[in-house]
């Protein structure tokens, strides 16, 4: 540990950290197994930051660049055990065999500990994800107590496993599209409309208000509301509890926060940009309904004008159209295709394009988000950092902030701000690449 005793007071990661994943389909399946397959030694944790990344600290000519894991105190993954809600009774591994996701070479190894993973009954409404149905479903008189055994089960889930620590990630389906409303507006009006059954809470939101209520901090992987309202911000400020969101940045968005930064950054304008995707897992039917597809081509959409800043540089992007399709096509599985057409101009307004064809794997590219998020969430908390943790926005499309604030999308600025946020927490001086003092 770096500096140790000079940082922020982080209270270490000894124990067991229990891992709370609602939703086991494909993207949880998937880091399950490949957090095993890597306990186990078959595999690496390829596109995990918090356990193959480096961190520089202090100058360059200090050449000190530790993994991030050795700068501040993360959960190690021997000390992780997993729990999941499904309306799906499969267990993790029937799960991730219908998912289709890792073949059998690798899903094969890891059966026994995916076998040992049962959902528990979980808190669904199919208004709300009109394309999934399933029986592993609580009854409640009322959306307050749903999440009152949601909370039951988070202390049962707790205290039969001895963990020391949890932290839940929201790893579901893409809810239908909603927008704020007063029951949002605060905590006292939000538990007052689960107890009236009120439409605009969704089940997202009674995960989310299950865990802060338990202290259990939460990550948001989907574009719902979710955390994102003032009574969520308000249950974590008051029960001292991280929360982020929202919606893993995977495969398209990715590689939007990618190269929209590097037009910008060389001031080329931009007439338009064109997004197709089509994929056939279990998200991509969802998103086949028009309410779920809404809420993601929102989360979607935004980067480009938060990146760009066309009122800042009309001349380049005032004028640009922006579009984004998300078509279901069963026989593409989970491998995801994002297609990409880029109308670009430069020097005296001359044309130019890039196309971009990008064949991802969704749940490949989610799974160590889904890891880091855990692992960071759990080192906020013991960190005593509560509430919105905007330093996360690296791994996510559409970042929460203050009220106030407009979202950081470029994640090359992303990137800098979650390592200087490592720094901070271990005592060590921010970089800020100026390097005036080599050359005095």
């Amino acid at each position: 540990m770096s500096n140790e005793g000079q940082g922020r007071d982080i209270q270490p990661a000894d124990g067991t950290l229990g891992i709370l994943l609602v939703g086991l389909g494909a993207v949880s399946t998937t880091t399950i197994a490949g957090v095993e397959s890597i306990r186990r030694g078959l595999t690496k944790p390829i596109g995990s930051l918090t356990q193959m990344a480096t961190i520089r600290l202090g100058k360059r000519t200090e050449h000190r660049s530790p993994l991030i894991k050795d700068v501040v105190p993360l959960a190690d993954l021997n000390d992780v055990v997993f729990g999941a809600w499904d309306p799906i009774s499969d267990d993790a591994y029937d799960s991730a065999r219908n998912c289709g996701v890792l073949r059998p070479e690798d899903l094969e190894p890891v059966a026994d500990f995916l076998k040992s993973i049962k959902p528990m009954p979980a808190v669904f409404d199919k208004a709300y994800v009109k394309k999934l149905d399933g029986s592993n479903v609580k009854q409640g008189k009322n959306k307050y107590d749903l999440g009152e055994q949601l909370r039951a089960d988070i202390r049962e889930f707790k205290e039969k496993n001895g963990c020391d620590r949890l932290s839940m990630v929201w790893a579901a389906s893409t809810e239908v599209f909603m927008k704020p409303s007063a029951v949002h507006d605060s905590l006292e009006s939000f538990e007052q409309a689960m107890r009236d059954d009120d439409p605009a809470i969704a089940p997202s939101m009674i995960y989310a208000w299950a865990a802060l209520s338990e202290g259990v901090p939460f990550a948001n992987g989907a574009p719902n509301l979710t955390v994102d309202i003032p009574a969520m911000v308000e249950l974590a400020k008051r029960n001292g509890v991280p929360i982020a969101g929202k919606d893993f940045k995977t495969g398209q968005t990715l590689m939007k926060t990618i190269i929209a930064p590097g037009l910008k950054t060389r001031m080329l304008g931009l007439n338009g940009w064109f997004s197709t995707n089509i994929l056939g897992n279990r998200d991509g039917e969802v998103l086949d309904d028009p309410e779920s597809f809404k809420t993601k081509e929102e989360s979607k959409l935004g980067a480009l004008e938060y990146i760009l800043q066309p009122e800042m540089y009309p001349d380049l992007y005032s004028h640009m159209y922006h579009k984004v399709r998300i078509n279901y096509y069963p026989p593409r599985g989970d491998n995801k295709e994002g297609w990409d057409n880029i109308d670009i101009f430069g020097w005296m307004g001359y044309p130019m394009q890039i196309k971009i064809d990008f064949l991802c794997r969704d749940s490949i590219l989610a799974a160590p988000i889904v890891l880091d998020l855990a692992l960071f969430m759990d080192l906020a908390r013991r960190a005593g950092m509560s509430g919105i943790q905007e330093w996360l926005s690296f791994y996510l499309k559409a970042p929460q902030v203050a009220e106030g604030l407009y979202p950081e999308h470029d994640i090359f600025i992303q990137h800098m701000k979650l390592k200087n946020t490592l720094r901070w927490l271990a005592g060590e001086d921010q970089i800020t690449h100026l390097g005036v003092e080599y050359y005095d």
